[in-house]
């Protein structure tokens, strides 16, 4: 563990050179380092407050890979009078995330998952595009700060009475309240359906950086979080399944509609975000081996797919200034080498084999099958409008007549190319190694 924590304090005196490929190569061992102390099946590096497990694990890796993949998109930035502010935020936000993900003791998670909003707030507001950002950060530090008083005060209140706070010791008769005020927060962060509009006002105005880490992690502490409370909070998660995943189910059959009739592309990606949250959510909620290991998968999954097609907005963006799919039409004329990303990101978006998006995605319908074939109607509805929205914002890209304002449009760098090329990599080739998955849990 101690291993771990100076491998990320040592990037420190990298961060004061101002050295961009320095940098990148330090995460690269990092995330190397992190591949071989791999804890298949059991708790290792556990110490009296951080301890790995095949759960955080997952995370963490994702976590510097986003990372990575962060700074590899914003070189302008590095080449900036900011630079150095910008690979700062970045870094604080790596730590507050890494020990998050490493935290057995749900205090020092609360601290870290709350810290972390600090460094995002930073990014949206200094290098967003719009002067809406102000009102999309007040959005995304509101929502979470007041889902976030009640999570204290429950955590306060389980260390009174037990005189401890670690997630697999915690044994307390608990009520409606103490279970609303552990899950609150986290289904914001997730965010579950009608908690979500914080999520489309910080994606559009978060800079390219500050939408992968978004989509990639953010998102993610909230499925993390669930995951963790379900080992004390499992009876109750038990007897209001049915009205969280009814409202999710009902949620992702809305937000899949609503995708279908965006013209904003960062906007149709921020809600197809929604959707596949709102899977996880059902996932977690159903208790189960198939939905919780399904959720698992989907969450490092959709990070990967969801960073890379907000990736390939902002190359769009760049070159046309519009983020509108009125303006931005026939790109296949202009940018054919990217084309074929845009399809396979698109098919992944929507499940398609040999992806890890397929294999959460079945895992958790079945899950969910298995909870109640109820749900089979929607979930058919949700899988279908994921394959019309996926496909409707590759076409509408894609092909179509060139706008009269997209004539001086230059070709993808060699930089950008690589970008999306690291995102692929891992999302569609992990796929084939599925039974590691099976093995982990």
């Amino acid at each position: 563990m101690m291993i771990l924590i100076f491998t990320i304090f040592s990037l420190i005196p990298i961060i004061l050179s101002n050295s961009y490929f320095l940098m990148l190569i330090s995460l690269m061992l990092t995330f190397l380092m992190l591949i071989f102390l791999s804890p298949m099946n059991y708790l290792s590096s556990l110490s009296y407050i951080w301890g790995l497990d095949p759960i955080s694990w997952g995370f963490i890796l994702l976590l510097i890979m986003i990372i990575y993949l962060m700074i590899y998109s914003s070189y302008s930035y590095n080449l900036s009078n900011k630079s150095k502010e910008f690979i700062l935020m970045i870094f604080f936000l790596l730590l507050f995330l890494f020990f998050c993900f490493l935290s057995t003791s749900l205090f020092m998670y609360y601290i870290f998952f709350e810290a972390s909003l600090i460094p995002t707030l930073f990014l949206i507001f200094g290098w967003g595009y719009q002067p809406e950002r102000l009102m999309a950060g007040f959005y995304l530090i509101f929502y979470t700060l007041f889902a976030s008083l009640p999570l204290l005060l429950s955590i306060f209140y389980l260390i009174n009475v037990q005189g401890l706070s670690f997630f697999w010791l915690i044994n307390l008769d608990l009520n409606f309240y103490l279970f609303l005020c552990l899950t609150m927060a986290f289904l914001v962060k997730m965010p579950m359906f009608m908690l979500h509009l914080w999520l489309p006002s910080a994606h559009v105005e978060a800079p390219i950086s500050g939408s992968m880490i978004l989509a990639g992690l953010l998102l993610k502490l909230g499925g993390y979080g669930l995951m963790r409370v379900s080992l004390f909070l499992y009876e109750y998660m038990c007897l209001y399944s049915l009205y969280i995943n009814s409202l999710s189910l009902f949620g992702g059959l809305v937000c899949g509609l609503i995708c279908c009739v965006q013209l904003d592309m960062k906007v149709l990606v921020a809600y197809s975000s929604v959707c596949h949250m709102s899977l996880c959510i059902m996932g977690i909620f159903t208790l189960g081996y198939w939905g919780f290991v399904g959720s698992y998968i989907l969450m490092l999954a959709h990070g990967l797919c969801s960073s890379a097609l907000f990736c390939l907005v902002n190359i769009v963006y760049d070159r046309s200034g519009s983020r509108s799919l009125l303006i931005n039409k026939g790109f296949m004329i202009f940018m054919p080498s990217l084309c074929l990303f845009w399809f396979i990101l698109c098919s992944n978006n929507m499940g398609s084999p040999l992806s890890m998006n397929l294999f959460g995605e079945l895992m958790l319908i079945l899950g969910l099958l298995g909870w109640t074939t109820s749900s089979s109607f929607f979930l058919m509805s949700m899988s279908f409008l994921a394959c019309v929205y996926s496909m409707y914002l590759f076409s509408f890209v894609n092909h179509g007549f060139v706008s009269m304002y997209n004539f001086y449009i230059y070709n993808c760098s060699i930089r950008e190319y690589m970008l999306i090329f690291f995102h692929l990599v891992p999302l569609n080739l992990v796929g084939l190694k599925f039974n590691m998955f099976l093995c982990m849990f």
